[in-house]
């Protein structure tokens, strides 16, 4: 008898929700070059510890960055990284 543990869970974020995540990723990491930071290391930070004062609030970016899941952004940045080297 399987173990329900085992099997493989799907998961997927429409197009439209891709297209959403990207936008607000290109603003917030707009907005924390503006502010002086490194936005890369800022935004793995928030991926990473879920904490938002990794985001600035200059440009609204730390409220545009909660609207979208953690996890839906990490799901866009894997897609698009894979994407970009084919």
């Amino acid at each position: 008898m399987p173990d329900a543990r085992d099997e493989t869970l799907r998961f997927r974020v429409g197009t439209d929700e891709s297209e959403s995540i990207r936008t607000v990723l290109i603003k917030v990491y707009n907005a924390l070059k503006e502010r002086g930071y490194d936005p890369v290391n800022q935004l793995v930070g928030y991926l990473l510890s879920g904490d938002p004062t990794y985001i600035t609030s200059h440009q609204n970016a730390r409220n545009m960055i909660r609207q979208v899941e953690r996890d839906e952004v990490l799901e866009e940045l894997v897609r698009s990284y894979i994407e970009s080297g084919q």
